[in-house]
């Protein structure tokens, strides 16, 4: 065994294919002879010594992990502050990489876990600490900087596509003496790509969805309405996506659930599907079904993109791969050669290019009437959503997922007390 070991930690919401770069990326440094930690729930397992020994997991179990949704290991939503600002969670949580010889911190995750994989670098720069870190994408969002694209994105776009198409088949079965408005909301605070991969649904005009809602639009409720009776008019129903974030011309969330923030500073959204249909209902007289996948959407391994698939694994070798060559505060980042055939190879980014900063949707991809996509946004998005993923099922008809032992390490140190 190589000295020192590897410590990998999920962070933010899961992803259909996750744990698929976890695999990757155990299996990879397995094949190098290094061992691999895993941090139980994120940087909070890292924190509280709370670590997970992954040698003891065998090698079809490790495999198993590559068609298995969710967070194997636990993921968290834990923003650490400046150095300064959080200098006795930093010092602890060195106190921790030393006393298991912690050498590579690989953190998988979104704009934020990109942000404490870059600030742990520079802690251990401070502290003269030899150590590598690497930040590993993954969001179904797809905001990440510098990235093409992002692992988890390709397979919530296939979701919505596949579910916004079915949906509408059901709809327009029954418009006539039933539902004419269908409202369908999908996950994308500030960046509306989930719902513009709704777009790739129906190709004509009077094919669904019929309006994308962007939060790189301002949301203008007359125009809304009015779009929509037109459509109605014109097809006879119509099916609407959203995305959770969208906001009016003054920066007023629509879907302001008055909740507050979350742990990340984000206001707390809820339910702009439901809105929607409601001032459908109540200003055009309409029936109306609205639906919030919400982790439905980004848990579906059973429809998952095996481009996505793909883009996972490699994203989580190359982690591996660039860790033990050195290569400090950096990201594995996806780079498209070309759409038709679609092209694409990994690189390393450097963490502070992609940390705090976010990919939204061009304006080229968003229809002159802000309610569609155009055909650059479809060319881009229709590779990611290609191909299907291997999945076993069992005798039952379910399918057959892992779920590891996830037997701790022995800890060394006193207990953490936060705060």
């Amino acid at each position: 065994m190589s000295k020192g070991t590897l410590l990998y930690a999920q962070s933010g919401g899961v992803t259909a294919v996750i744990n698929a770069t976890a695999s990757a990326v155990i299996s990879t440094a397995r094949a190098k002879g290094i061992k691999v930690l895993a941090a139980r729930n994120g940087i909070l397992g890292a924190l509280r010594e709370d670590l997970i020994d992954t040698s003891r997991e065998t090698a079809a179990a490790i495999a198993a992990l590559a068609h298995t949704p969710g967070g194997a290991f636990g993921s968290c939503r834990y923003k650490l502050k400046s150095l300064e600002a959080d200098r006795a969670r930093y010092e602890r949580l060195l106190e921790v990489l030393r006393a298991h010889d912690v050498r590579w911190f690989l953190y998988n995750g979104g704009n934020d876990s990109a942000d404490t994989a870059w600030k742990v670098s520079q802690l251990a720069k401070a502290f003269d600490y030899d150590l590598t870190c690497i930040g590993v994408p993954k969001t179904i969002d797809n905001d990440l900087a510098v990235t093409d694209t992002c692992p988890g994105f390709g397979s919530a776009a296939k979701y919505t596509a596949v579910s916004v198409r079915e949906a509408a088949l059901d709809v327009a079965a029954m418009a006539e003496t039933s539902t004419k408005v269908f409202v369908y909301e999908a996950m994308g605070r500030h960046a509306g790509w989930l719902a513009a991969a709704a777009g790739l649904a129906g190709e004509g005009p009077d094919d669904a969805p019929h309006i994308i809602l962007l939060p790189e639009r301002a949301y203008d409720e007359a125009a809304f309405l009015a779009k929509v009776k037109q459509v109605v008019e014109r097809v006879g129903h119509c099916v609407v996506v959203a995305s959770e974030g969208i906001q009016t011309a003054d920066g007023r969330f629509v879907a302001d659930a008055g909740g507050g923030k979350d742990s990340f500073g984000h206001t707390q959204l809820g339910g702009v599907a439901s809105q929607l249909a409601a001032r459908v209902k109540d200003a055009l007289g309409y029936k109306v079904h609205w639906t919030l996948p919400d982790y439905l959407q980004r848990s579906a391994r059973h429809i998952a993109s095996r481009t996505d698939w793909e883009q996972a694994q490699a994203v989580g070798k190359a982690a591996v791969q660039f860790a033990l060559k050195g290569q400090n505060a950096v990201m594995p980042v996806i780079v498209r050669g070309s759409d038709a055939p679609y092209r694409w190879k990994i690189e390393a980014a450097p963490l502070h290019k992609v940390a705090n900063h976010e990919k939204k949707m061009p304006a080229g991809f968003i229809r002159k009437d802000g309610f569609g996509i155009t055909a650059k946004a479809r060319a881009y998005l229709s590779p990611l959503i290609k191909g299907e993923a291997p999945l076993p099922y069992g005798a039952d008809g379910l399918p057959k997922y892992v779920t590891l032992k996830n037997v701790g390490v022995k800890k060394k140190l006193p207990a953490w007390q936060d705060g």
